[in-house]
């Protein structure tokens, strides 16, 4: 059985914009973030592609992951992940093969198949292009070969690209990614920090259709994980509700700017959308770092997970940085 401290564990940050910020600001918090898990331990930094979205900033992945990359030194830093459906195969072993080049061993490619925004804006991003979640499977077998070694027949190549190997993960917040990770005998990543309720069914479904491949000789499972340390309870609770600010505009469709904390969010919720952000964040570690021991050690009893990628969307930067720093604190022992 897993132990906590035998756990890696990462960063997905969302690339937060401030309602009184800016994508700038947030671009600079971001790299400034990546420095400092890198120097608690972190195992990655990754950041993930969303469109027409105004408190997200991390829109062009691969162009802020060469910005990420060249600010760091150790940690490894990828997508989590690129929407695959929005790009040619080509283009991203081309942009990823080049942060690989440039990079060497520090680069992860997550890929997704939505279209990380609404279907208006995925047609803005395809124009004459036909990609869709169907294409998945065929997408990512074109693209594994482009990263790979180049055959003797080989008429198109990724240049810088190919001969790279950059690993390439399988993300997904239902079983259909899990069961063709597991055929593919790729790593998968599963987005528990927002949608938590199919977690335990897509672990088992990528577990029993895992086949040994040349990248992977068993399965290997990453759970995502929204997270909210502070140095007391009382405190992590009080700074959540910038989180369920957010989630709760989400669903509303309104802006995604980060509000700052309140006292309450009684007034500010119903009844089912109090419940509704409570299902999406159910697997969030809010609290102190005793209370979030506790809540990851059931969580890796349960799971027996490989690695944790935990994102943290709160208002004050600073407040952001002290909460990887006493995660880190725990997941050490």
């Amino acid at each position: 059985m897993k132990q906590l401290s035998d756990i890696k564990f990462s960063t997905l940050d969302l690339v937060p914009v401030r309602a009184n910020g800016s994508a700038a600001q947030s671009l600079r918090n971001s790299l400034d973030l990546a420095q400092h898990v890198e120097k608690f331990g972190y195992n990655r930094f990754w950041v993930a592609e969303h469109h027409n979205m105004d408190g997200i900033a991390s829109s062009a992945t691969s162009v802020l992951l060469g910005y990420l990359a060249g600010g760091t030194s150790t940690i490894r830093v990828g997508s989590g992940g690129v929407m695959l459906p929005n790009h040619a195969p080509l283009v991203i072993a081309e942009q990823f093969g080049t942060l690989e080049s440039l990079y060497p061993g520090r680069i992860d490619l997550g890929l997704g198949r939505a279209p990380g925004s609404d279907q208006m804006t995925a047609r803005a991003l395809r124009r004459e292009r036909s990609g869709s979640a169907d294409d998945f499977p065929e997408d990512v077998a074109e693209l594994v070969r482009y990263l790979g070694p180049r055959t003797p027949d080989q008429r198109i190549i990724a240049m810088p690209g190919t001969g790279t190997n950059v690993p390439i993960w399988l993300l997904g917040s239902s079983l259909f990614s899990a069961q063709l990770a597991g055929e593919r005998g790729l790593p998968y990543a599963f987005a528990s920090h927002f949608a938590p309720r199919f977690m335990h069914e897509a672990i088992r479904v990528y577990r029993n259709h895992f086949k040994p491949s040349a990248i992977l000789d068993k399965p290997y499972v990453m759970l995502g994980v929204p997270l909210v340390a502070a140095d007391t309870d009382e405190q992590a609770d009080y700074l959540a509700t910038s989180v369920y600010q957010r989630i709760l505009a989400l669903m509303r469709g309104q802006s995604l700017v980060q509000r700052p904390p309140v006292k309450t969010m009684d007034g500010l919720w119903l009844p089912h959308e109090k419940e509704a952000v409570g299902d999406f964040l159910g697997l969030a570690m809010v609290g102190s770092p005793q209370k979030i021991r506790a809540k990851l050690e059931v969580l890796i009893e349960q799971t027996q997970a490989d690695e944790l990628i935990f994102t943290c969307d709160l208002y004050e930067h600073a407040d952001r940085v002290h909460s990887y720093e006493l995660l880190a604190q725990v997941m050490k022992g």
